[in-house]
C-alpha cells in the first residue's frame, strides 16, 4: 500500500505552509500529519540542499506518492525540478503537482509536461544569453569599458610589480594595497 506525503515550502518566516496543506486536502489527498514536510527556505536553494527535503527523500520508498501544490516547491528552476523528479522516479516515487491538474510527473503525460517546461526554460535561457551578448556588443561598440574597474591605479600596479621584484610577499602587498592575494597575482601575470 502506497503512502502519501506532502512537501510544503515557503520562503520567509512570516509565511505559512497551511494554505498548501489545505489545498492538498481540498484536492482529495489524505496525508497523515507526520507525512507533511513543511520547510521555510528560499526557493533559490536547490531541493538537494534543503534539509527538510533531504530528510523527506530519505523517508520515501518505492510506491510512495509525493504531493506538491506547485512545481516551484520542488526546485529553484526547471532543470532542478526535472532532476528532482527524475531522482524521485528512480526511487519509485510518484510525484503529483496540483498546479498541473494533479498530474503524476513520473507518468507519460507528466514527463511530456516536464519536457515542455524544460524546453521553455531552455528557450528563455537562450534568449537571456542572446540579449546579454547583444547588449555587451553594443556597449563595446559605443566605447564603454566592460567588466569590473581595476582595483588599483596604473601607478599602484607598477609599485606592486616593483615590490614583487624586490621580494615582497603576496600577502604583504595585498594588505598594503587593500586587495586580495589573487589581485596581486593577476597584476603580476598581466605585467602591468
Amino acid at each position: 500500500m502506497s503512502r502519501v506525503f506532502a512537501y510544503c515550502r515557503v520562503s520567509t518566516t512570516d509565511q505559512t505552509t497551511q494554505n498548501q496543506v489545505q489545498e492538498i486536502a481540498a484536492a482529495g489527498f489524505t496525508v497523515e500529519p507526520q507525512r507533511v514536510v513543511s520547510e521555510t527556505i528560499s526557493g533559490s536553494t536547490s531541493a538537494s540542499e534543503r534539509p527538510g527535503f533531504v530528510k523527506l527523500f530519505d523517508r520515501l520508498e518505492a510506491g510512495d506518492v509525493l504531493i506538491v501544490t506547485k512545481l516551484d516547491r520542488l526546485g529553484r528552476n526547471a532543470m532542478d525540478v526535472r532532476a528532482t523528479v527524475e531522482a524521485l522516479e528512480k526511487q519509485g516515487v510518484r510525484v503529483h503537482c496540483l498546479a498541473l491538474g494533479g498530474v503524476d510527473l513520473t507518468s507519460a503525460a507528466g514527463k511530456m509536461t516536464m519536457g515542455v517546461i524544460a524546453a521553455v526554460a531552455e528557450f528563455e535561457l537562450d534568449l537571456l544569453i542572446e540579449r546579454t551578448k547583444t547588449g555587451l556588443a553594443r556597449a563595446k561598440a559605443e566605447g564603454k569599458a566592460l567588466g569590473r574597474p581595476a582595483a588599483l591605479t596604473p601607478e599602484k600596479r607598477r609599485a606592486v610589480l616593483a615590490g614583487r621584484a624586490a621580494g615582497q610577499s603576496l600577502g604583504a602587498l595585498a594588505k598594503a594595497y587593500g586587495v586580495s592575494r589573487a589581485a596581486i597575482q593577476r597584476i603580476e601575470k598581466a605585467g602591468a
